[in-house]
Order: structure tokens, then sequence, then C-alpha cells
């Protein structure tokens, strides 16, 4: 195994981030070098820190995991990053991979798969877990079009944090956009789905697994 990997984790617990901690440091050649609970913070800290992997999650606060990975991989095309999620659904993992991804764990995976995806994705090799690899394989259909593949990367992020209740100002504010921009790529949305109003764009994104928690801002 490689020796020294530093790995910089990325989940919006501090209690999850300390248990990831704990396991990949007991390896013996794992060193966590640094933390981030959101996309920004992750962003900042891969900047400042050059992590060797990161481990990081999906579902953030705001911006996604997949929209800081593009970020990173923007600044660094060859960044190293494995995600580690409670999502094992195919457009989940397709989203990730097709971001840039290296690899693709779920919570859900015994203790020495993190360790050994982690190893893995340290050597620019790629790694899905078991359970992964079964979804993908179920889904061998997936790019004949399921929904959700028809979104832009763009739309999806923007979806997702409707999805979360954020407003269109707060969106533009956290991906870097205009509102206007953010308007355009929701109506976009609608179109492609046929949905008239914000109830069935809620609808939409509950099929896709972005569980609402709050409400939507109007168009």
């Amino acid at each position: 195994m490689n020796k020294d990997i530093s790995v910089l984790l990325v989940d919006d617990h501090a209690v999850v981030r300390e248990g990831y901690r704990r396991l990949l440091e007991v390896s013996g050649n794992v060193r966590v070098c640094g933390e981030a609970a959101d996309a920004a913070q992750a962003y900042q800290r891969f900047c400042a820190l050059r992590p060797d992997v990161v481990v990081m999650d999906v579902s953030l606060p705001g911006a996604s995991g997949i929209e800081a990975m593009r970020r990173m991989h923007a600044r660094e095309p060859d960044a190293r990053v494995l995600i580690f999620s409670v999502h094992e659904d195919a457009l989940f993992v397709r989203r990730a991979l097709d971001a840039g991804a290296l690899g693709y764990v779920t919570k859900a995976s015994a203790p020495d798969v993190l360790v050994e995806a982690v190893d893995t994705v340290a050597r620019r090799g790629n790694y899905l877990s078991p359970d992964v690899s079964r979804a993908l394989a179920m889904r061998s259909s997936f790019t004949a079009g399921p929904p959700g593949r028809q979104l832009s990367a763009r739309e999806f992020e923007v979806l997702r944090m409707l999805a979360q209740g954020y407003t269109l100002p707060t969106i533009a504010e956290k991906l870097g956009l205009s509102q206007k921009t953010v308007a355009n790529h929701q109506s976009a949305i609608r179109q492609k789905f046929g949905a008239d109003n914000g109830v069935q764009l809620a609808q939409i994104a509950s099929r896709l697994g972005l569980h609402l928690t709050g409400s939507a801002s109007p168009a």
C-alpha cells in the first residue's frame, strides 16, 4: 500500500468525520490533513492543503460534493476524489463519475472497503464498492435515458438545491451564478420534465431521490 497518503475529509457532520479519521488513520498509512463541512470549505482547504485524496460526501449543505469536485478539477485536473455517500442509486453514482470521481463507496460498506478505496484512488485507480457495482449492473440500460440523465450537470445541481429549500438568490450566490442564469436553469428543468409549477418540480425531485427539506422559491 502507499505510504503517508494525505486525505481531506468532507462531510457536514463532525462526529461522522471523526469516525472516518479514526478508521483511516488506524490503517497506518493514511494521514488526515484536514476536514471540511461544506463545498466552499472543501474547495478552500483543497487549494491550501493539496491532499493526495479527497474523501467527500455528495449531500452537503448548499452546493453538493459533486459541485465541489467540479471546482477542484477546474483548478487541478488531476485531483483524486473518492465519493463516500449514503446514496447507492445509479443516478448519483453516474453523476459523480461523470464529474471526475475516481471512486464511489457507500456508507453501508465495511470499514476495510473505505481503506482499500482510498489506497486505490491514491494510486489513480478506480474503485466502486460492491453495492455500487451491483446498482450499476442492475441499471445496465441507464445510459438509454432514465429520469435525471437528461439534465445537465448544472441543472441537476440547481434542482438538488431547490429540493433542499434554497431560494433562487441563495442558489445563485452559492454557485457563483447570476439569478437570471439560475432562473433559466429552473425553467429548462421544468421544460424537460413538463412541470408547470413548483409542486410538480418537487415531485420530480422526490422521484430522483432529492428529498425536500423545505419549500423552493417560486420562479
